[in-house]
């Protein structure tokens, strides 16, 4: 058993394309007793219950056979809803416009949070528009979580 995120993701990508959706994303979050694995479909058409049963369903029996993390694990599958999270540098892109929430996993000039209208990527790093019109810049993988903020 590989508990290589890589490799997860591989093989969530593949079953979830082979089944005819985008895969927005993957979270896995290890714990003790029990990790969680939560995966974020889409289509043009938006997604229902029953397509996440469906992810689900075909999903549980690939990890069962391809047995990629070890011990137990939660499997939950999902729309990605109104607030959007935000993986990939194409959704930074995809976005560009909207309010975003983002958490880092290190300080950037004293912040680990910022809040602003996403400006999309620059030089290879998001870049976002605060509310004081003060520009911020965090690499991709110092991004810890991306949600849109939606407009109510």
């Amino acid at each position: 058993m590989s508990q290589d995120l890589q490799t997860l993701k591989r093989i969530v990508a593949t079953t979830v394309a082979t089944l005819g959706y985008e895969l927005v994303g993957v979270e896995f979050h290890g714990q003790r007793v029990s990790a969680l694995l939560r995966i974020y479909i889409d289509n043009e058409q938006g997604i229902t219950v029953e397509d996440c049963q469906r992810v689900s369903h075909q999903l549980s029996g690939v990890l069962e056979v391809e047995d990629p993390i070890a011990g137990p694990y939660t499997l939950e599958v999902s729309s990605p809803g109104i607030d959007r999270p935000l993986f990939e540098a194409s959704h930074f892109e995809r976005f560009a416009g909207s309010e975003v929430r983002i958490q880092l996993r290190e300080l950037l000039d004293g912040r680990r949070k910022l809040t602003g209208r996403l400006l999309g990527m620059r030089d290879g790093v998001v870049a976002i528009m605060d509310s004081e019109e003060r520009e911020w810049r965090a690499p991709l993988d110092q991004i810890e979580k991306a949600r849109l903020i939606p407009k109510l």
